[in-house]
């Protein structure tokens, strides 16, 4: 839900609001390259128009009678029939709902902290516990053919979901429709569009069933269409991949997507560690993996015994003010269900709470306030205007962003943490 991120019904109320910018909270495709950032959106190239030349008109956007009769050629050259395909259009017309919701960019978003004392209420921490009992034969089944932890599945269960009770009750080919038509992303809702044509032709599931979130994002682990297809099983062996109505097989597909995700038996997501006095915090980079023998010569406490070899990166989700964690493969194997660190972070945590654990130390800086939207802008502005490279100023603090804000920091002498709060903004304010 990624989409990859990305951040659909996360929107779900359960994690609306993460402090870094959660997306889409759906499993999204495995070889889009792992990243703890949201991806930037292209700009847009303002051309000059010259006084005695004057502007052309921008061509008016096709009719949806227009473009629907456009891509039903196109989808019946992809091999959609003609019957699937008018009777998933039938009566579809577009959703003003959907385009507010796609536009929407809020100015506020909650810290870090808060969103996880949402995702680990202890009435969702109780029902993953209850579930992992009732539950207990079927997970052993997944776990056993997938090699990923039930407590993890769990997890995700409830964050995407609340555990099948909150899926999305838009219908999937108008949502993904209304999309391609107008929305800010065509050529991507048009790709999920004929994965969800797909999805009907295959017979899984039929069109007045085929329901989800705004985005598209489908069933109680909240899989795009083009990730079901690839990746979604029939594990109870009906017949069908019913990711609906079967919590069998939304779980066995969800472990078939981190398996092939590059999820690591055995291993955990990471683990709280502490940092000693004079750490260079520009190692908190998600590109910076090192073995886990290797973060021990630099003294940091916490770490496990063994594992030596295993790669870590150091999360520092508040900056250094606040809690560390070395992250490992199947941390970044959530990521690529959700692009988000605090999503990853989240199911970590809850999947520990399940046994009794995932408490944080550490305490969070909860003196600090966000940045909104618009301050995320005017950072990216000001460092760009500083000559720092935070990339297209897009109010999302992404690789690029935080790499100028650490160089940024450097300059000031500063923890290069990459960390963007008031106190940088302010400082950046007062630079000529």
């Amino acid at each position: 839900m990624l989409y990859t991120f990305v951040p659909v019904l996360l929107l779900r109320t359960l994690i609306a609001g993460s402090a870094l910018s959660i997306v889409v909270a759906c499993a999204a495709e495995p070889i889009t390259p792992i990243t703890q950032a949201t991806p930037s959106q292209p700009t847009t190239t303002i051309t000059e128009v010259k006084p005695d030349k004057p502007a052309e008109a921008e061509p008016e956007q096709q009719s949806f009678a227009e473009w629907r009769a456009a891509f039903r050629n196109e989808a019946l050259q992809a091999g959609i029939s003609a019957l699937v395909f008018d009777r998933a259009f039938a009566g579809i017309t577009p959703d003003p709902s959907i385009i507010t919701a796609d536009r929407s960019q809020p100015e506020f978003t909650r810290p870090v902290w808060q969103y996880l004392d949402g995702a680990l209420s202890q009435q969702r921490v109780d029902g993953g516990k209850r579930l992992l009992s009732q539950h207990r034969a079927t997970l052993d089944g997944i776990e056993a053919r997938y090699g990923v932890d039930r407590n993890t599945l769990v997890a995700i269960w409830g964050l995407e979901s609340s555990f099948g009770q909150i899926m999305g009750d838009k219908d999937v080919i108008r949502s993904l429709a209304t999309l391609a038509h107008e929305g800010r992303r065509p050529g991507f809702a048009k790709s999920q569009l004929l994965a969800a044509l797909e999805i009907l032709e295959h017979g899984d599931v039929a069109a007045g069933q085929l329901r989800g979130s705004w985005a598209g994002a489908m069933g109680q682990t909240q899989f795009i269409p083009t990730t079901y297809n690839t990746h979604a099983v029939d594990f109870d062996g009906d017949g069908r991949r019913d990711i609906w109505s079967s919590s069998a097989d939304a779980l066995a597909s969800a472990a078939h997507y981190l398996q092939a995700s590059g999820w690591k038996a055995g291993q955990p997501w990471g683990f709280e560690v502490s940092l000693p006095e004079g750490f260079d915090y520009a190692m908190a980079d998600s590109s910076i993996r090192k073995p886990l023998a290797e973060w021990r010569q630099l003294s940091l406490n916490g770490l496990p015994a063994g594992m030596d070899e295993a790669s870590a990166s150091l999360l520092l989700p508040a900056g250094y003010r606040g809690p560390a964690f070395l992250v490992l493969d199947n941390f970044r194997a959530i990521l690529r269900y959700n692009n988000s660190s605090s999503y990853a972070l989240a199911i970590g945590l809850l999947s520990e709470r399940f046994d009794g654990a995932g408490k944080v130390r550490a305490s969070w800086p909860q003196g600090e306030q966000p940045l909104s939207r618009s301050e995320r802008l005017e950072l990216q502005e000001r460092l760009s205007n500083q000559g720092f490279d935070p990339g297209a100023a897009d109010g999302i603090i992404g690789a690029n962003t935080r790499n100028a804000i650490r160089s940024f920091q450097q300059q000031l002498g500063w923890p290069a943490d990459g960390h963007p709060t008031q106190e940088l903004l302010g400082r950046l304010r007062a630079e000529p």
